[in-house]
């Protein structure tokens, strides 16, 4: 079991749904990961809209909100907005 695919299977067993982000090389990983999964898989053009949208999915189902960003500029976006939930 490679480590993306254990990543994946402990996000679904907190119930995640839904993941937001940008694709890339970096995460192709995760990505390949998330083909058998149960969690969906939301394309953005941006990471900060990705960042808000999980934001506002973690604040509206009570659930964790995941964002994914790729290296380099995806991961040095800044204000990333923080869920004071």
């Amino acid at each position: 079991m490679k480590s993306s695919e254990l990543f994946v299977k402990c996000l679904e067993n907190e119930g995640v749904e839904c993941i937001f982000g940008v694709p890339g090389e970096e995460n192709e990983d995760m990505m390949m990961s998330l083909l058998d999964s149960s969690i969906k898989f939301i394309p953005t053009r941006h990471e900060q809209g990705a960042a808000f949208m999980a934001a506002i999915h973690g604040r509206l189902t009570g659930k964790a909100g995941v964002c994914l960003s790729t290296l380099g500029p995806g991961a040095m976006n800044g204000k990333f907005p923080v869920c004071k939930c």
